[in-house]
């Protein structure tokens, strides 16, 4: 992992995530449990029960704790797993019948875990089932349960997730997902790496605001295992009931083997939420289906313009199924130039990507929409170099 100090990136995007959100930091006088072999309490689910209001939460890593599951009910706490990475393996139990943890708490953040086999018998099970206000995750690894995260309503909830990984969640119906994010707020999701649904999507979200900067959205081949199983997604993304939405400076990569032929799917279930403006620049695309895909694939009730600006489209397919889209500067090839396709260095080398960005500028609204970061992998980011003019795509090229 790269120690590149991130800064805050779009200010203006940063103000909408925060506005009205309560400061994840320690309380004057809270205390810090202490969670391990040895320590204060065996398992974090005992330590949850003890907390009190705005404590903190150390979890000792390299460490399994195997079926620890319950709800977390006091708010603004800080739980984080310390030297090293605790795992959490939910060892066929639950809690309440929904998740390993059941986060019922205000302003709960969570920081540096590894959750896995979440499994109910409603075939849901979470890793982390989202019922309080306002929730940040960050530098963890949740994978293989029937939902990585499931977060119900809350339009005055704010959802940040960051540096964070999604592998191989999904029941396997469809109706299961990495993520699945509901009307809240606003998503801000930020360096992740979300891949190998099992049949649902990567990322599913109905927030208000959806801001989703410099991750990557891929999969394994066939039979290869990489950090999970390989998994067939359906959609890369999904925002089924629009929003006003930032897709900004990612990867997203449509597998051979798939679920359905959208890589970016938007208010396709009926465009419910106030703002229905949607923002694709500099993403790179990348659909490996050799017979089918549409890279933006908009619902009918949309009518505001998409505007998609500065993306690389590698691959067949349609570029957008709205005939009123707004396109400037993308660049389409069945296979364009990268330093290594295959290793995922994204770097372009053909000439008419280098330096023939446009510069997007900014929404009605005020938010800049420039790429200033660019992914690093494993769910990491770092800031985008850019030498001379801008690039087309979700990288700049390396320097000569």
């Amino acid at each position: 992992m790269s120690n590149t100090i991130l800064k805050a990136p779009f200010p203006a995007l940063r103000t909408l995530f925060l506005a009205g959100s309560a400061m994840l930091t320690t309380a004057a006088g809270a205390a810090t449990l202490q969670v391990g072999p040895g320590l204060t309490y065996a398992t974090p689910c005992r330590a949850f029960a003890a907390a009190a209001n705005g404590d903190t939460i150390e979890i000792a890593g390299n460490n399994t704790y195997r079926g620890d599951v319950c709800g977390i009910y006091p708010s603004n706490l800080i739980i984080r797993g310390v030297n090293g990475r605790p795992k959490i393996d939910a060892g066929g139990l639950n809690a309440m019948g929904k998740a390993i943890w059941v986060v019922v708490g205000n302003n709960i953040s969570i920081d540096n875990v590894e959750m896995f086999g979440a499994k109910v018998a409603d075939q849901n099970g979470a890793a982390l089932r989202l019922e309080g206000t306002h929730f940040r995750l960050s530098r963890s690894f949740l994978h293989d349960n029937e939902n990585g995260i499931l977060c119900g309503a809350n339009v005055n909830s704010n959802i940040r997730i960051e540096t964070t990984e999604f592998g191989h969640n999904g029941y396997g119906d469809g109706r299961s997902h990495n993520l699945y994010i509901g009307n809240v707020r606003s998503l801000y999701f930020r360096y992740n790496y979300s891949h190998d649904a099992n049949v649902g999507h990567n990322l599913k979200s109905r927030a208000i605001t959806n801001t989703i900067l410099y991750n990557r959205f891929s999969s394994t081949p066939a039979g290869v295992t990489g950090s999970t199983a390989s998994g067939q997604p359906s959609y890369e993304i999904d925002l089924p009931n629009a929003g006003t939405s930032y897709v900004i400076g990612n990867i997203i990569e449509q597998p051979l083997l798939n679920q359905n032929p959208n890589m970016l799917a938007y208010g396709e279930e009926g465009a419910t939420n106030p703002g229905r403006d949607l923002y694709v620049v500099n993403n790179t695309f990348l659909n490996d289906d050799s017979a089918r895909g549409t890279f933006v694939m908009v619902g009918t009730g949309v009518t505001t313009p998409v505007v998609m600006q500065n993306n690389i489209l590698g691959g067949i397919g349609t570029d957008s199924n709205q005939a009123s889209t707004v396109k400037k500067t993308n660049y389409r090839s069945i296979a364009p130039g990268f330093v290594n396709r295959a290793a995922y260095d994204l770097h372009p080398t053909d000439a008419q990507v280098i330096n023939m960005a446009s510069a997007p500028g900014t929404t009605a609204a005020g938010v800049s929409l420039l790429a200033i970061d660019q992914y690093q992998h494993p769910a990491w980011g770092e800031i985008r170099p850019v030498v001379g003019a801008l690039d087309i795509g979700a990288y700049e090229a390396k320097a000569q």
